[in-house]
């Protein structure tokens, strides 16, 4: 889970995030929202999918990435913990 905290520290990393929570989108259509180069884009890619947030899937040509829900599960799950522990003092 360390790891999804660190992805999720960085501004462009999150904004990749909410791009995806509309549908999956290939690099190209990804780096066409930012103003910077395209191996900028496939190194936060790279990070965002060995921390789990998201996957990738080969279709044809194309590369695309989704949202894995399962580590968002897990950090909120997480979160929740001390939400709860908060409602028992």
């Amino acid at each position: 889970m360390g790891d999804a905290f660190k992805a999720l520290s960085d501004p462009t990393r999150r904004r990749i995030l909410e791009l995806l929570q509309d549908r999956p989108l290939n690099a190209g259509e990804i780096a066409d929202c930012f103003q910077m180069t395209k191996p900028s884009i496939s190194h936060h890619l790279s990070i965002l999918k060995s921390s789990g947030l998201i996957i990738d899937e080969r279709q044809g040509q194309n590369i695309v990435y989704s949202i894995d829900m399962s580590v968002f599960q897990e950090v909120m799950k997480w979160f929740m913990n001390f939400i709860d522990m908060g409602d028992e003092k």
